[in-house]
């Protein structure tokens, strides 16, 4: 685990860069296929929590990434045409090899035929490895649809 220290802490105005908005987007390829991408690039290699607003809701441990892969295909039974766009970062901090990003993030598809938007956030925490941004962790929230 890294170590932190407040003046990594304090270096917030920054925004994370190309490589690390990235990782956000491997993630949201994974969903956009409906799940049956591998999620092997875009996930670290241990350690990994996600929060999603589908049970079991937190997805950690060991195999969490592949029980997260299985449920998401299952919430996606019936999602066609499945699309993102992300806002500007918000509240972008560092510390050595992991940093913390949220996402504005917009969804848009068909649900059984009928379309639907769905807005939320997406809080990331990412980790570097094999010279790689990873997402070590995320937080899912919708704020409107």
């Amino acid at each position: 685990m890294a170590s932190f220290d407040e003046k990594a802490l304090a270096r917030g105005g920054d925004q994370p860069d190309a490589e690390m908005i990235a990782a956000a987007e491997r993630v949201a390829a994974v969903i956009e296929s409906g799940g049956v991408a591998s999620a092997r690039d875009a996930f670290a290699d241990h350690d990994v929590t996600i929060i999603e607003n589908f049970a079991p809701f937190v997805f950690e441990g060991r195999g969490a990434v592949e029980r997260w892969s299985a449920r998401m295909r299952a919430h996606l039974t019936g999602v066609t045409a499945l699309r993102h766009t992300f806002g500007p970062a918000q509240d972008f901090s560092r510390a050595g090899d992991e940093v913390y990003f949220s996402l504005p993030t917009n969804w848009r598809g068909l649900k059984h035929g009928r379309p639907f938007v769905e807005d939320g956030g997406w809080a990331f925490v990412l980790t570097r490895q094999d010279g790689l941004w990873r997402v070590r962790g995320y937080g899912w929230a919708v704020t409107g649809s």
